[in-house]
């Protein structure tokens, strides 16, 4: 392999990176192809002990992430030729833009890795500066931390509940951190090979050890998640309003009955997804007294809909109905609005309006809501849920999460499947139970350790009921914050250079 990095200067260096970078994405979600991890990063730090200063480095690693997130965000494309009439323009340049982008952050990572002496050094301060530029990806320009290397771990079943453990101690980016140091192994000496194998069953055993805690008595609650599966091209055509209003009733009648039926002395939720109410249902009390006729007495259901402020500016929102007659009982809306989707930022205003007027109004942060004879829950609308620490109200926290999509934008493709897996990590983060309805799926439920209850596959109409599991104790994530992850990698990126500086002296 090492004749392969010697021959790869120029331009073929550059595609190396980028083929590389493309490679490790095949590890994310859905496909799960680790052995590509480790491939892709000893490539990478391959072609950083060739280059000649930090500039090369950093270019190296720009390319790397082009590579990378072209092959992971590929989906965006489907949103896009949803309304190719007006958008089509923005086919052949919205991923690789977006991809250069975010492969900024990945540049700067390999620019200080390139400044520790190769060896472990580089790649403590590879990892280090990873993990940093993934926080920093979290916030700058609003934040866009998806697909972080840590979500490689959601493998489907046991494994993955396994292997998912530690995000209860440092977050999906502890386990980035952790991910990165292990797939960096085969670079280095075989003596550090075992330490590897060792570090990976240390990791394994305390999944195991921490799932003996699994058997979890429930709270007495049935949660019916309502899947309508409707396309997104009728979803806001005025043609189709009855049609879809009178599905979402029929799928809650037959889920709420089937719930009441397994289970008779519970309280039932019935949860639809995001902006699935064609009507406003903070005004619409006729819509309100449908949805509870098929609810039943008793019943809650939390609904997404579009609401409308005092100033009269639209919401992306989530209404609790408990009532035929009463206003909503409580009001949820969304806070982490998507850039260009639901919004256009100030900071992008070049004259291309990619949405209409001002786009949706934020919500004021993460809130509880408290219904009469429920757990307090946190509400998670859509893009919410791919940020760590950032999901719940640390002061007031709820007994269990409540995210609700519609990510119908993004077809039959891996989006939905990352978009899943991002919110599996947070219920392992928060060691609460986790329940997600989907347009088109897909619908989840999952206990406080990550571990899947059921599910609604895409593209079918449905509905899924269980029972709400208890929450776990705190986790230490939910104390540490970004701070854990963010301290830890600092230290090891400082340790691999200031070895280098005190080499220097001498």
């Amino acid at each position: 392999m090492g004749g392969l990095w010697r021959r790869a200067s120029g331009r073929l260096a550059w595609l190396t990176a980028i083929g590389l970078g493309a490679l490790s994405a095949l590890a994310l979600p859905p496909l799960f192809v680790l052995p590509a991890l480790p491939l892709a990063v000893c490539g990478l730090l391959g072609l950083l002990a060739r280059c000649g200063g930090w500039r090369r480095a950093a270019l190296l690693g720009l390319c790397f992430g082009f590579g990378h997130h072209c092959v992971g965000l590929y989906w965006i494309t489907d949103a896009i030729m949803l309304e190719a009439a007006r958008f089509w323009w923005l086919v052949p340049i919205a991923v690789p833009g977006l991809a250069a982008v975010l492969g900024v952050f990945i540049a700067a990572a390999c620019a200080l890795a390139w400044l520790a002496p190769p060896g472990w050094r580089r790649v403590v301060v590879l990892a280090g500066g990873w993990v940093l530029m993934d926080l920093a990806r979290s916030f700058v320009a609003t934040g866009f931390p998806w697909n972080p290397l840590g979500s490689v771990w959601a493998l489907p079943g046991r494994l993955g509940d396994v292997f998912l453990q530690p995000a209860a101690l440092l977050g999906v980016h502890g386990l980035t951190l952790a991910t990165m140091l292990l797939a960096a192994v085969p670079s280095l000496s075989r003596s550090t090979w075992l330490g590897g194998v060792a570090a990976l069953a240390a990791w394994g055993g305390f999944g195991l050890w921490r799932l003996q805690g699994e058997a979890v008595a429930p709270e007495a609650v049935s949660v019916v998640l309502v899947q309508g599966n409707i396309a997104q091209g009728h979803k806001w055509d005025r043609a189709y309003v009855l049609d879809i209003f009178q599905r979402y009733l029929d799928l809650t009648r037959t889920g709420v009955a089937a719930a009441r039926a397994a289970h008779p002395a519970s309280r039932v939720v019935v949860v639809w997804p995001e902006t699935s109410s064609p009507f406003l249902l903070d005004r619409d009390q006729p819509a309100r007294a449908a949805i509870m006729d098929a609810a039943g007495e008793g019943a809650t259901v939390l609904a997404g809909s579009i609401r409308y402020d005092t100033r009269q500016r639209p919401r992306n929102s989530l209404i609790a109905v408990t009532s035929a007659a009463a206003p909503p009982a409580a009001t949820y809306d969304k806070w982490h609005l998507v850039p260009f989707g639901e919004y256009q930022p100030w900071w992008a205003r070049v004259g291309v309006q990619l949405v209409q007027g001002d786009g949706l109004q934020p919500g004021p942060g993460p809130r509880t809501m408290r219904l009469p004879g429920l757990p307090p829950l946190g509400p998670l609308i859509c893009y919410e849920a791919i940020f760590p620490a950032a999901i719940v109200d640390q002061g007031d926290r709820p007994a269990w999460l409540v995210n609700v999509t519609n990510d119908a934008w993004f077809g039959d493709s891996s989006g939905p499947r990352q978009h899943l897996a991002a919110a599996r990590m947070r219920a392992v983060e928060e060691g609460l139970p986790l329940f997600r309805a989907a347009n088109t799926g897909i619908s989840a439920a999952f206990d406080g350790f990550g571990h899947e209850l059921g599910r609604l596959e895409m593209g079918r109409a449905g509905t899924l009921t269980r029972m709400l599991p208890a929450p776990l104790p705190r986790p230490p994530d939910t104390y540490l914050g970004l701070w854990g992850p963010g301290a830890l990698a600092a230290a090891l990126a400082a340790l691999g250079l200031l070895r280098r500086r005190k080499r220097s002296v001498i």
